[in-house]
């Protein structure tokens, strides 16, 4: 709540004792010095709003000195308790709202990313640069909008930049490992794998935030990631999908998910420490996502060279691969012919990923992140459901086993073992 709202009654009371009569306007004639004041005891505010009607208005000078001694910020505080308090009710019908708006867009992204791939099944790492470095470009022209329009302040754009070159590094880490595991790898053992990330940002969360999770809630996240995994490898033969595998790619993958869930954890810290920073003003998500955004743009064009080779093209050809990929990607040039679906459905994927990514943040801004992972992981079976669908540019439909069922209601279990009121006071 602002204190803003209550400084006018505030003002309103200090002004009200100000007020003189004009009969006794000299205050050494005032009969307030002749006649004392009532000895039975009363809250020491009362002068503040009513006069007893047996007693004579009090000179101003005794009422200023009275003022002066009651505790003026216990005063305030009161007030302020007192009128619109905060309730849990609103704060989790906030929570959920966001959750629902971040399941369907992520719900949304995922299936859109597959159709973008109809027409850019040759240049993902085109698609996926075009988005790194697009997005810095978006985020910092709508932060100097909102900046010239007053929403984003100048102690919000002077939080220490430090955290955000952390966040940066961790992300474009988070994004070399993961290429190069994933390029290693099955593909039922990578979502598998990286069900790791909750649990990390479970760890992160309790010794760099002090949370306190319960007993019900850690295992409500263990449920939840276990029912993605089943719902996510349903059909394939898990037994062997890591048979022959070295151990360092899936060691490799796992920290891949230690950098992004040490980049959240982060994000919700900072939010976290500028609500001091800024006297209990919120910070703009757009603040972080465009600082974020650019410091990890900046170091995936350090590793550019490594994540090309990662993806079998070497950094020579680079830039013809990258101009081959925009001509795609607007449907124009001699290979357009093999681009169908370009540019409408590429345009979809950036738009739809552009809005998830800030309702993303904002979530974590007004819940945590490990409520995030759990939003995100709920859009993952629902998308392979849409998916296993007849859609346009991919009109063949898959058939889903009952493994993928069974993984579901793990799943929601998981969610309710999360949600449940707890006994027990948490951080």
């Amino acid at each position: 709540m602002s204190l803003s709202t209550s400084l006018p009654m505030l003002q309103l009371l200090d002004d009200f004792p100000l007020k003189r009569s004009s009969k006794w306007s000299n205050p050494f004639l005032s009969p307030t010095l002749l006649m004392p004041f009532p000895r039975e005891p009363r809250p020491s505010n009362v002068h503040l709003i009513s006069n007893p009607p047996l007693v004579p208005k009090p000179n101003p000078r005794n009422l200023r000195t009275q003022t002066k001694i009651s505790p003026r910020r216990r005063d305030i505080r009161a007030h302020i308790s007192s009128t619109n308090p905060p309730t849990a009710s609103s704060t989790t019908k906030h929570i959920v709202f966001g959750s629902v708006l971040t399941v369907a867009f992520a719900t949304t992204n995922r299936v859109l990313y597959k159709l973008a791939l109809v027409p850019m099944k040759n240049y993902p790492f085109f698609l996926a640069q075009f988005t790194t470095f697009g997005y810095v470009v978006i985020y910092f022209s709508i932060l100097g909008m909102r900046y010239h329009a007053g929403i984003v302040t100048d102690e919000m754009l002077a939080q220490p930049k430090s955290r955000f070159v952390v966040i940066g590094v961790l992300e474009a880490l988070g994004l070399a490992t993961g290429m190069s595991a994933g390029a290693m790898l099955p593909g039922p053992a990578i979502p598998l794998l990286n069900q790791t990330f909750l649990v990390w940002q479970l760890i992160f969360s309790t010794f760099l935030l002090g949370r306190k999770y319960s007993f019900s809630q850690i295992a409500g996240c263990l449920l939840v990631a276990t029912g993605v995994t089943v719902a996510v490898t349903s059909g394939s033969n898990s037994s062997k999908m890591l048979s022959g595998v070295e151990f360092v790619w899936p060691a490799l993958m796992i920290a891949s998910n230690a950098f992004q869930a040490g980049a959240s954890i982060i994000k919700e810290y900072v939010f976290i420490d500028a609500g001091a920073r800024l006297e209990g003003k919120s910070l703009d998500i757009f603040v972080v996502n465009s600082f974020g955004s650019g410091f990890q743009a900046l170091f995936v064009l350090l590793f550019l060279p490594l994540l090309s080779s990662m993806k079998g093209i070497p950094f020579a050809q680079l830039p013809s691969y990258l101009k081959s990929g925009a001509g795609c990607f607007l449907n124009i040039g001699t290979n357009s012919s093999d681009c169908n679906g370009a540019p409408l459905l590429p345009f979809l994927y950036v738009i739809i990923n552009l809005i998830f990514n800030i309702s993303l943040l904002h979530l974590v801004k007004v819940s945590s992140a490990v409520v995030t992972s759990l939003a995100v992981m709920l859009s993952v079976p629902i998308s392979i459901y849409v998916l296993s669908l007849p859609l346009p540019y991919l009109p063949d439909g898959t058939t889903l086993s009952p493994f993928f069922l069974f993984g579901n209601m793990v799943l929601v279990l998981g969610l309710i073992l999360y949600t449940i009121p707890q006994p027990t006071k948490q951080s």
